[in-house]
């Protein structure tokens, strides 16, 4: 993840160097190999980010209980593989 990072940023970089740079970064991206990374990516950090929101509510009180957190982490799960599905067909 964090070697992917530091592609994704590299691309960034080169990118808004220059138009010609934009033009390499875009060449670069259409190749599945870095379509697949930047999926990974995407996927892993949305993941964190759907996670991440489930932690903020159960802060605010609600699903607490075993059964209730076990049902929450579920929530997580099927909300997470519908967005990483979807952004699977965005990339492609």
């Amino acid at each position: 993840m964090f070697a992917a990072i530091a592609f994704m940023l590299w691309l960034l970089d080169i990118s808004l160097d220059s138009e010609r740079g934009f033009e390499q970064a875009l060449s670069i991206l259409q190749h599945p190999f870095a379509k697949l990374v930047t999926w990974g990516v995407l996927s892993a950090l949305l993941y964190h980010l759907i996670a991440g929101v489930r932690h903020l509510v159960m802060d605010a009180g609600v699903g607490e209980g075993l059964e209730s957190g076990k049902r929450g982490s579920q929530v997580v799960i099927v909300i997470s593989v519908i967005v990483i599905v979807l952004l699977g067909v965005w990339i492609w």
